[in-house]
């Protein structure tokens, strides 16, 4: 029985079922991610942020620690993801006043036998559902979107990366 159905999913057997994909014959390489997203808000909440007068305090710096909390735990909220041993999280925030948003990007990395997109898109998305609770009291009405995997590095495909400004992505390297 193959562990890949005629559609392609990796995550579905050929009888149609669910199933954990086996990587124990993958090599082992050096692997990375990097996701981005936004989270939308008023002036008035973006400059409380960036001017470090939010009344809970260094939104950023919890934001951050969400994330990288989040990137170690994907497995416990994904089903099927492999549990990882993650060498590097790293989430970063980009104010950006001219848009009235916060662009958050994550970056995860590892050494092992599957890819690390899931970890990076986890990491992203706590991170602006963190900035999000901190600060709904004084916006309710913020907008979380764009998560999206940005790269990838390693693993059978090689180097993917996002066409800048589309959803159209390009590739390098075998299997892509």
């Amino acid at each position: 029985m193959t562990d890949q159905s005629t559609q392609g999913f990796s995550h579905v057997n050929s009888a149609g079922e669910a199933n954990m994909v086996d990587v124990s014959a993958k090599q082992a390489t050096v692997r990375e991610a990097r996701a981005e997203g936004f989270v939308r808000m008023s002036a008035d909440t973006l400059n409380k942020i960036i001017e470090g007068n939010h009344h809970k305090g260094d939104v950023f710096a919890v934001a951050r620690i969400a994330g990288i909390q989040a990137a170690k735990q994907t497995s416990n909220l994904i089903p099927l993801c492999h549990p990882l041993m993650l060498s590097k999280v790293a989430v970063e925030f980009d104010a950006e006043p001219e848009h009235n948003r916060i662009r958050i990007e994550s970056y995860c990395k590892l050494t092992g036998q599957t890819g690390v997109e899931m970890e990076a898109l986890t990491a992203c998305s706590v991170a602006a559902l963190t900035l999000f609770d901190m600060c709904k009291a004084v916006d309710p009405s913020m907008v979380l979107d764009g998560i999206r995997v940005l790269e990838k590095v390693g693993g059978k495909t090689g180097h993917w990366q996002a066409t800048e400004g589309s959803d159209k992505a390009q590739s390098e390297g075998a299997g892509a």
